[in-house]
Parts: structure tokens; C-alpha cells; sequence
């Protein structure tokens, strides 16, 4: 895949050593194919794809990166595997991701989230070789008051769930290892994105693939909140913040390291129920499909929106598409996976077209 320019200078990537972890999910796996379009050598690091089918799997992910399979949490592996690697560019997406899961999982989504960002923030401090590096974390690391305006990077972290917690927890434990560690050398910034859709996903409990299966298989769609609210972007537009933040660090910009919102603009704030409908229309049904709305067991956010003010006025980060291109494009990806099309072709075309646009 040629890559093309329009966001991002190509001459920097090209044949620069990047570490990536979780490149076996969803966002790190577009991330995979976009950093390899752009030339850079790419160490993946991850535990085996958490789905099946999975995006990495299915868009043969595999043939762009050095693929190695590991855990987070074994910080001798990991620190080896990097220091071998060599990068001068780290993103760290390897994470558990799923709210509903944390309930299960408390201890575990915690070893992950936070032990795993200390881990790999500590094999970053004993790597010679790394200049800049991302933390991903999530907008859910705001402890979330339910008002109507947008959070802030300096409003309060927290969180009522086991997943939102850790989330704030990493945000806190890599301003600790920034202050404490790190001089002009490294610089370390943080990505916080809102509900974030495209084609690849196949996550359990998320909107999108739960209404794909649910096509699938002829079974009922149950929606937990139908009224709820989420900032919806497009994956490529937080990806893009991310290489931006990468780029910048590396260049030693002064206030890059720090945390930084990545969301839609406000139009792309929409209820559940709303962003359903409008998906089931991109799709272009044959016939309707049956909709149930199921109590939720678990607290979950039902308004949140994030404030991307500092983005757009440091980093120049406008979207690119609105919703219903999201929505639109989003549906086209997974009509061509149940058509059972070339998935790696497909999802290079989204990422070109994209690329082409201008915010």
C-alpha cells in the first residue's frame, strides 16, 4: 500500500523502528496496517487476537508487522522483546477494554491496565533507544458527574467501575513515571478517545458488532441503554492523533507530553438508539431487524462527552467524517466481510480514501 501524505509526513516513518503494543485488537490492528503503509518497521507485541474473527486475522496483519506473542504483564519478556526491537517510537494499546468484563474480572483488568502500563513504562525507561511514546488510555478515565459538557484533560479522574478505574489509574501511574523517569530525552503523552467504530471490530457488548452477530446469527439485538449518549468517531480520527502526538514527541515539542482528548465535534454526540437506527439504514437491511432493550445489571455512564479543545488548537485534530460517513463506512466494511471480499484490499482502500479527505 502506498502511503499518502495528506496527514502525516511519510519521510519521518519511513524505516523508523515503532514498538506497538496489542496490535492484535481492533485499534491496534488498523494501526498496524497504517504505520506499515507509511513505511516504519513495526514490532507488535500482544497476546493472541482477542476475537474470532478478529481484524488482524482477517486483514492478514500479520504480513505487516514482526509479530510477537506475549503478555504485558511479563515485564522480563516484554523489556527483552523491546530492548531487542530497538524503537524509537512506542504506543502502548494493550489493555483490557471491556467495562462489562471488569465486573468479572476486577483483579485481572487491573493487572492489565495499570500493572502493564508500569511494566511497559519501565521497559521504555531501561530501552536506550525510544524518543516518544503514547499512552492510550480512554475517555472513561474521567470520574464522569453526568453533566452536559465536555470533560477536560484537567478535570478529575476517577471512575465507578472496575475498567474506568484502572483506566485512571494508568493515566496517573504514566504522569508518575513522566515526572519521576523521564528528562527532554523521552517524551510521553497520553490519548484519551471517545466510543470509537469501524470495520474489524468484533468485541462482545459493543454496539456495532453485537447488531453484526445478531444479523448473523437471526437473533434479537438486545441494547442495554438505548438513551444513552457517546462521543462516536470514526477509528482512524483518535489513530491520527495518535502518529500526530508520536511525531510531535519525537521532535521534542514543547507541552506534548501531557494528556490529550480525542473526540468527534458535537454533532457526533448521539444516543444509542439513534446510532442503531442510523447503522441498520447504512446497511441497507432487507428487512428490519428486531430490536430489545435489556436492563443493565452494572452502572454505566449514560452521558459523556468529551471537551477537544486543547487538540484542535495544538494539534490542528479536526474529523474528518461525520457520523453518518462513519456509519456508512462502518457498514460497508462489515457487508464486505459477510460477503466474504478481500478484508486487507478493503480496509487499505477505507484507509486511502480517508487519508484523501480534509478536515
Amino acid at each position: 500500500m502506498e502511503a499518502v501524505g495528506v496527514m502525516t509526513r511519510a519521510d519521518f516513518w519511513r524505516g523508523r523502528r515503532v514498538f506497538l503494543t496489542g496490535h492484535t485488537g481492533f485499534k491496534g490492528a488498523w494501526l498496524a496496517l497504517w504505520l506499515h503503509g507509511l513505511g516504519a518497521r513495526v514490532t507488535g507485541y500482544a497476546l493472541a487476537p482477542p476475537t474470532d474473527p478478529s481484524l488482524y486475522e482477517l486483514a492478514r496483519i500479520d504480513d505487516c508487522v514482526e509479530s510477537i506473542t506475549g503478555d504485558i504483564n511479563d515485564a522480563a519478556r516484554l523489556q527483552a522483546i523491546m530492548q531487542a526491537a530497538e524503537p524509537e517510537v512506542v504506543f502502548h494499546l494493550a489493555a483490557q477494554a471491556l467495562v462489562r468484563d471488569s465486573y468479572a474480572e476486577p483483579v485481572a483488568t487491573f493487572a492489565t491496565n495499570v500493572m502493564g502500563t508500569a511494566h511497559l513504562l519501565e521497559a521504555v525507561r531501561k530501552t536506550p533507544s525510544v524518543r516518544s511514546v503514547v499512552v492510550v488510555t480512554t475517555d472513561k478515565c474521567y470520574q464522569n458527574r453526568e453533566w452536559v459538557w465536555g470533560y477536560r484533560e484537567t478535570d478529575a479522574l476517577g471512575g465507578h467501575d472496575p475498567y474506568s478505574a484502572s483506566k485512571a489509574a494508568a493515566e496517573i501511574v504514566t504522569a508518575a513515571w513522566r515526572s519521576s523517569f523521564f528528562a527532554d530525552d523521552v517524551s510521553i503523552a497520553t490519548a484519551r478517545a471517545g466510543n470509537v467504530i469501524g470495520g474489524g471490530d468484533f468485541a462482545r457488548d459493543r454496539l456495532l458488532p453485537d447488531f453484526v452477530r445478531a444479523l448473523e446469527r437471526n437473533v434479537e439485538l438486545e441494547i442495554r441503554h438505548p438513551h444513552a449518549v457517546r462521543p462516536w468517531q470514526f477509528v482512524l480520527e483518535p489513530l491520527a492523533g495518535y502518529i500526530e502526538l508520536a511525531e510531535r514527541a519525537h521532535a521534542g515539542e514543547p507541552g506534548i507530553a501531557s494528556a490529550w482528548n480525542f473526540g468527534p465535534d458535537e454533532a457526533g454526540a448521539r444516543p444509542v438508539g439513534e446510532v442503531i437506527d442510523a447503522f441498520s439504514h447504512a446497511f441497507a437491511l432487507p428487512a428490519q431487524i428486531r430490536l430489545g432493550v435489556s436492563e443493565p445489571q452494572r452502572h454505566e455512564a449514560t452521558l459523556l462527552r468529551l471537551d477537544t479543545s486543547k487538540a484542535r488548537a495544538h494539534l490542528d485534530f479536526r474529523p474528518r467524517i461525520d457520523l453518518d460517513r462513519t456509519l456508512e463506512w462502518t457498514a460497508q466494511w462489515y457487508r464486505a466481510y459477510l460477503d466474504k471480499r478481500d478484508l486487507r484490499a478493503f480496509s487499505e482502500r477505507q484507509l486511502q480514501a480517508f487519508l484523501g479527505l480534509r478536515s
